[in-house]
């Protein structure tokens, strides 16, 4: 896990950093299940799947952020009436 952290921290690029952070959740996902399946508890399974859920569902947003965070802004506007 710590590998994983260390490539969340200095990647590359910024694509680099979330498909590090989404590594780390879903190992950690892996981890909750595991524990609640080898100590009987059925509710930690529940709360595996909630976590996986919150961490797709964020990444998705992360992503779309990054890709549409230009949008809105005056340098978008200028171009536009230059069409």
């Amino acid at each position: 896990m710590a590998i994983i952290m260390a490539g969340a921290l200095k990647g590359p690029t910024v694509y680099d950093r979330i498909l590090a952070v989404n590594t780390f959740g879903t190992l950690s996902v892996i981890l909750i299940a595991l524990y609640g399946f080898l100590d009987g508890r059925p509710e930690f399974l529940d709360i595996a799947m909630v976590y996986a859920l919150i961490n797709f569902i964020a990444t998705i947003a992360v992503t779309k952020y990054i890709k549409f965070s230009r949008l809105g802004r005056a340098a978008d506007v200028d171009e536009a009436e230059d069409i």
